[in-house]
């Protein structure tokens, strides 16, 4: 059998992109979002609008649904598949790392918890699944803000809740750290959320690109972090290995 077909799967995701939020973005803002270059992501824009499933506004530049397209839902995992399909890599992730494990979707402006599996060891813990958790100050929120630009606008616009002395609290800072994160293909904080406690996260995505959740570890700051304060190598990969482990699930049941 023949395997996908990756520019189909890409204009998938940009027209899922396009039918959340408000609807319009720009070419840069499609590009970041689903990891393309922008010379991709423009080629796969003018085709859309060849076929008129994608509209252009000659004003601002920014694009939107087309009129052709008469229904697109948006087609993302709910927290119940989402759970299900990444459970295994989120147990084997525990046990790599010695931490705790979370994986969130956004909900209502917050992070919300769809899995979580306690730290191995014997120390007393509270299940958090159903935990909603700020977008701003975790490792899993910064990653739904990175890739998803209506929400990142939509944060700009409310303020910033400090929770500790480290919180992200001004929204330059905010979208540099999110520019990292995209860069570099992960999220991280020290103490942001709550003193003595550090996260890790990495992003999941579906066929095409598109991101629709985030995996991560939290625990005690000095053994997330290194002496610099800054997350220690080994973990990041371990976390980003997970995420990538889930992200290939979803594309090779698709």
């Amino acid at each position: 059998m023949p395997g996908p077909i990756q520019s189909i799967e890409r204009a998938a995701a940009v027209l899922r992109l396009l039918a959340r939020g408000s609807g319009h973005h720009g070419l840069t803002e499609i590009a970041d979002s689903l990891g393309l270059a922008r010379g991709t992501a423009h080629g796969i824009l003018r085709t859309l609008q060849r076929v008129e499933f994608v509209e252009q506004d000659h004003t601002t530049g920014r694009y939107r649904l087309g009129a052709a397209l008469l229904h697109l839902g948006t087609s993302y995992l709910d927290a119940n598949e989402l759970r299900s399909r990444s459970i295994n890599w989120a147990d084997t992730l525990a046990a790599r790392s010695g931490q705790e494990v979370r994986i969130g979707m956004h909900h209502d402006g917050a992070v919300l918890v769809v899995h979580h599996v306690f730290r191995p060891d014997d120390s007393v813990q509270t299940l958090g699944i159903g935990a909603m958790l700020p977008l701003h100050a975790t490792a899993l929120g910064k990653v739904l803000l990175a890739y998803d630009p209506d929400l990142s606008a939509a944060a700009r616009r409310r303020e910033l809740t400090s929770l500790t002395r480290r919180t992200i609290t001004r929204t330059q800072m905010l979208e540099r750290v999110l520019t990292e994160v995209r860069g570099q293909g992960w999220a991280g904080e020290a103490e942001e959320y709550m003193p003595g406690e550090a996260s890790i996260a990495a992003p999941i995505r579906i066929p095409g690109g598109l991101v629709i959740g985030a995996i991560g570890i939290s625990g005690a700051a000095d053994r997330l972090c290194d002496s610099a304060g800054r997350p220690r190598a080994t973990l990041v990969r371990q976390v980003v290995q997970a995420a990538e482990a889930v992200t290939t699930s979803l594309v090779d049941e698709n």
